[in-house]
């Protein structure tokens, strides 16, 4: 019998031939990624009597949630990890400049097909989009591995979503996996992997592989897979010189479960407050009225995410009752925008181009809400005070929704645009 993707790592790391659902076992990582957590982390070393890191070439710090700090507290952090990392030797430590997480591991080379990587921060999952096994885990956990290199797991389940057809104008993939997480709840993959195949899997831009397998988490899975394919092993040699594994899951693979879907007919899709699985089309949500839109995240703020939202902006104004927040997911994100003239064309539309940082998204800083405001963003949360005041509302959507809705001053439908 064939196995899955989760499977295969999981069996690779752990120095086995063979692992089935159910079991547990305890494994090697590849690499672990920390954020500003990582000065918990630290504390949680030091506090053991521990100074010193299994492998400080498999660690990769950065500073993301709150870049420029907003405030004294994570200005006390930032100087505790920019402390620590000296003092453990850490090399690959990515300072305020670079962006968020999720996206410079990716573009600095450090995600690798067949990996298993932790991170302390939930959407580690995104580096599905390279078929690695990636998950968030604890500051407790992290520091674990940090001093150790091993963790356990238990091997999870695996539910495949055959998703084909190609998408009507402006839907993205955005649209897709919202229309999952509506369709099958925010409990469907509670510890469990996710793979996504199908002729759609094929179609979608690396980019667009990320956005879903990011918001795999929401679904509660562990991993969000996509295989290896041309398109994985062109944007992976763009970025590294390692071996490259054409990484599958077996053809005689079992599944939990298999969903078999069709995209050709989908239309955007909106998540209304205040749940992820809250899911909408756009027919029903179209014309509440909006304060605030936010285009950016590790979901959805890279080049394409921006470019389809500046040719829907161009030759257009914001509308004067709402706001239009952009935080490109990092810095050769930033360049490449400014390069194409995208960031031109949104300013000249009168949006706001803000660092790159994870703190309009957050809710750390740039674009709180006030009581009672309304904010259509492309990130992947919409929980209660996620963006400010607990009386504020957000709904999520795809960079195309979130651009028409920036226009139009309210939920709008893009493919109008």
């Amino acid at each position: 019998m064939g196995v899955t993707l989760a499977e295969k790592i999981l069996a690779r790391a752990s120095g086995r031939e063979h692992v089935r659902p159910g079991e547990y076992v305890t494994v090697d990582i590849d690499l672990a990624m920390a954020h500003e957590g990582f000065a918990a982390v630290y504390l949680g070393l030091l506090g053991a009597g521990i100074n010193k890191v299994w492998n400080p070439d498999r660690i990769v710090v950065l500073l993301d949630h709150a870049v420029p700090a907003p405030n004294v507290r994570y200005a006390g952090v930032h100087k505790m990890v920019r402390e620590a990392v000296k003092n453990l030797g850490i090399k690959n430590f990515y300072d305020v400049k670079e962006g968020v997480c999720h996206q410079v591991l990716q573009e600095k080379g450090h995600v690798l097909p067949g990996m298993l990587i932790v991170g302390t921060d939930s959407h580690t999952t995104t580096y599905g989009a390279l078929a690695a096994a990636g998950t968030g885990i604890g500051f407790t956990e992290m520091a674990y591995v940090f001093a150790t290199g091993k963790l356990w797991f238990r091997i999870p389940e695996t539910i495949k979503f055959e998703i084909s057809g190609k998408l009507p104008y402006n839907v993205m993939s955005k649209d897709v996996i919202l229309n999952l997480l509506g369709k099958y709840s925010a409990e469907a993959a509670q510890y469990k992997s996710v793979e996504f195949s199908g002729s759609l899997s094929k179609e979608l831009t690396i980019s667009s592989r990320m956005t879903m397998s990011n918001m795999a988490l929401e679904m509660g899975a562990k991993f969000g897979f996509f295989e290896i394919d041309q398109k994985a092993r062109d944007y992976l040699r763009s970025k590294t010189r390692e071996p490259i594994k054409n990484l599958k899951a077996d053809k005689d693979a079992e599944y939990e479960k298999i969903y078999e879907e069709d995209v050709a007919e989908l239309e955007p899709q909106v998540a209304v407050p205040y749940t992820v699985d809250n899911v909408k089309p756009i027919t029903e949500v179209e014309g509440i009225p909006v304060n605030q839109a936010l285009l950016g995240s590790c979901t959805n703020g890279r080049v394409e995410d921006l470019r389809i939202a500046a040719k829907i902006l161009e030759g257009k104004k914001v509308n004067p009752d709402t706001r239009l927040i952009v935080t490109p997911a990092s810095t050769e994100v930033y360049r490449e925008a400014l390069k194409e003239g995208i960031l031109e064309t949104i300013i000249d539309a009168q949006g706001i181009i803000c660092n790159p940082s994870c703190g309009a998204c957050f809710g750390t800083h740039m674009g709180l809400l006030a009581a009672g405001e309304v904010c259509i963003a492309s990130i992947n949360r919409n929980f209660r005070g996620r963006m400010g005041d607990s009386e504020s509302k957000v709904y999520l959507a795809s960079p195309a929704t979130v651009a028409a809705s920036a226009i139009a001053g309210k939920i709008a439908d893009p493919r109008k645009y």
